[in-house]
């Protein structure tokens, strides 16, 4: 994490949108521990939405010093001071500013503030107040350092021309694409905006923040199922931070529609017990509702014996076992074969509705997408990136069938 130009790119342009001024302002508790019409407030608050940070902070920490539980007001001087960190050119000041945005960001959420951009802000600062640079290269850190100040101040054209400098001095410097675009965003020029995106995506596809402004832009523009399709590719760059999921976050949000449900429940795998012995672990009742959830049976064995024979064979070059993708597809697909045979056999009438969906995803060559993207733990994550470079689209299409409705 770098800077709060860094963070907002994760945060993304339009989060601002959704943020604590939406959440908190207009709300009747909010307006019981504030004034939404304090003009001083309502200055504040037009400057933080004209991205003029410096002067937005300024105010604001007026404005909380009047309503001391304003939590939109906390929020939003967090993010302006972590924003005016940016202009200063006092090593000491930019780190008092963004220790003064952590803790006003700390603020925000001792009063309830849940919303996704006090989250992101504040997971990216650090406790010291730290930060990373850029680039090695002093001159493009300079060039970017520029570039940052300028847009923390809506000085749109220094911005670009900075930028520019910087990734015509590194063409691989992911960041100034991506900056570029959000400065071509902030200024509403979204098809601009989207051509830098697209430079970021080819500079890094597997990173997902251009993708998601990307989106962002076509959204601004009304192109909704381009968004759509943009956000849906943010996710398969990288779907395990939660920063990859606030793009559909809030297409869902502005559609009205919502996740669509994926009615799969898995059994418990095997345990070990206090003598380090595996335990197989299987629910009873599974066993007598003649739906075919006797099948589940061979989901706990079948891990069972990964992990004390196959994992060792199949992972000669790891020395201790972990839950695997291959493993987790391996135990499914063995619980699809028992019940498919079952159902030939038994004619099944009313059949377990997580078998019937699994066994499709079987068919569809979709359960290592299914794995990946819905149940994937810390040690199954270890297998993702593999997996998206050999199968990016089958990725795409799980979350755009499976997980997403159509666009309206």
């Amino acid at each position: 994490m770098r800077n709060s130009r860094v963070l907002f790119k994760i945060a993304a342009p339009a989060l601002l949108a959704f943020s604590a001024l939406n959440a908190f302002s207009q709300s009747s508790a909010s307006q019981e521990k504030s004034n939404p019409a304090d003009p001083e407030r309502q200055q504040a608050f037009e400057l933080y939405q004209q991205h003029k940070m410096p002067e937005a902070a300024e105010l604001l920490e007026k404005v909380v010093a009047k309503y001391p539980e304003d939590v939109a007001a906390h929020e939003a001087l967090g993010a302006a001071l972590l924003s005016r960190s940016d202009t200063q050119t006092d090593p000491e000041k930019r780190k008092a500013d963004r220790l003064k945005a952590r803790a006003e960001l700390l603020r925000a959420k001792e009063l309830g503030d849940n919303t996704d951009l006090r989250k992101v802000l504040l997971a990216g600062i650090s406790e010291d107040g730290s930060v990373t640079k850029f680039s090695a290269d002093k001159e493009v850190e300079a060039a970017m350092e520029r570039g940052e100040s300028a847009f923390a101040k809506g000085d749109w054209n220094n911005a670009i021309k900075e930028y520019s400098h910087a990734l015509e001095l590194d063409p691989k410097l992911y960041l100034a694409a991506v900056d570029l675009g959000d400065t071509y965003y902030a200024s509403k020029t979204w098809d601009k905006a989207g051509e830098w995106f697209a430079r970021a995506v080819k500079i890094d596809p597997d990173q997902e923040i251009a993708y998601r402004y990307w989106a962002d832009a076509l959204m601004a523009n009304g192109k909704i199922k381009e968004a759509r399709a943009k956000f849906i590719e943010g996710v398969v760059a990288f779907p395990y931070a939660n920063t990859s999921w606030n793009g559909l976050n809030r297409w869902l949000a502005q559609t009205h529609l919502a996740y669509n449900k994926i009615p799969i429940q898995l059994p418990q795998g095997p345990t070990t017990n206090e003598k380090g012995d595996t335990v197989i672990n299987i629910d009873p009742s599974s066993l007598n509702k003649k739906d075919g959830g006797e099948a589940w049976m061979v989901y706990s064995m079948e891990r069972s014996l990964w992990k004390n024979e196959k994992f060792a064979k199949e992972f000669p070059d790891e020395k201790t076992y972990r839950h695997t993708l291959k493993e987790e597809v391996d135990a499914l697909s063995v619980v699809v074969t028992v019940f498919n045979e079952n159902q030939k056999r038994k004619k099944i009438k009313n059949p377990d509705p997580s078998l019937v969906m699994l066994a499709q995803l079987q068919s569809e060559g979709m359960l290592e997408p299914y794995v990946l993207l819905v149940k994937a733990d810390n040690e199954i994550a270890q297998d993702y990136s593999a997996y998206r470079a050999a199968h990016r689209d089958k990725l795409i299409g799980f979350v755009d069938k499976y997980v997403i409705p159509p666009a309206p």
